[in-house]
């Protein structure tokens, strides 16, 4: 079922934004499109929508009950949410608990090393450059954010980390890695912002020990494993086990 919603105000990969009939609040509608490597790499998923939307509704709630600000509101249907607008902040956020990916392809730590304390990166968001990694020195140079902006994400991001990551454990689900959008609402406060799902979560099934098979996010996709769906069906089932159904916003 489709809410009631006003015009189109963005498109991304994943999700389209809507004016809602009140200004303090937007749409967004998640959508079955799969993309990797910046988009070169697309295809579109029955069910993948309703799956990242429901599961991200269920940790932004679990978040907020531990007084993680989100902009999250509810739920208006399957595959729409109702959130707070905010402006972005073009920083994107990567926390990483266990070694893989890009950061074993780029330094000599090996693939699997647990990171203590979770090695915390900010990118630039921008896929036209490829979504550089940002020093001090780059994030003074383009004036992105002061410094103590950057200290008040830093702090909101691994708190994020603190709640998710024992909530998956206490699901049989290591977080590896994952990114947070964030931005700043019309009062000027830090949210947490966009989705958190296996498009933006590294999640491996601690009940299977084969490394691929394991494998319950994007890195399906990424990897040509098949099985996509159905690796983000087990993820909503064992969050749904936890987690009360979502509130709706009327």
């Amino acid at each position: 079922m489709t809410p009631d919603h006003g015009e189109l105000l963005y498109e991304g990969k994943a999700k389209r934004v809507f004016a809602s009939d009140q200004r303090d609040r937007v749409l967004v509608e998640f959508k079955n499109d799969a993309t990797a490597f910046n988009a070169l790499k697309r295809a579109e998923l029955d069910d993948k929508g309703r799956l990242n939307c429901q599961i991200s509704a269920r940790l932004f709630e679990m978040l907020e009950r531990n007084g993680v600000p989100t902009h999250y509101l509810g739920l208006a249907g399957e595959t729409w949410m109702v959130v707070q607008p905010v402006k972005v902040i073009p920083i994107e956020v990567v926390i990483r608990n266990v070694a893989t990916g890009s950061l074993c392809k780029q330094t000599p730590i090996p693939a699997g090393t647990e990171l203590s304390p979770p090695l915390l990166d900010l990118y630039y968001k921008d896929d036209s450059l490829g979504d550089p990694l940002l020093t001090e020195s780059r994030l003074e140079l383009l004036g992105l954010i002061n410094p103590e902006q950057r200290l008040e994400i830093e702090q909101l991001a691994r708190s994020v980390n603190g709640w998710l990551l024992p909530f998956f454990e206490s699901l049989d689900l290591l977080l590896v890695d994952f990114k947070l959008e964030l931005g700043v609402n019309s009062s000027g406060k830090l949210l947490v912002a966009d989705e958190i799902s296996p498009d933006t979560c590294r999640l491996w099934d601690q009940r299977n020990s084969d490394p691929k098979a394991r494998i319950l996010d994007k890195d399906r996709f990424r990897q040509d494993l098949g099985g996509v769906i159905e690796a983000y069906g087990e993820i909503l089932k064992r969050v749904q086990g936890v987690c009360a159904n979502p509130y709706n916003c009327k």
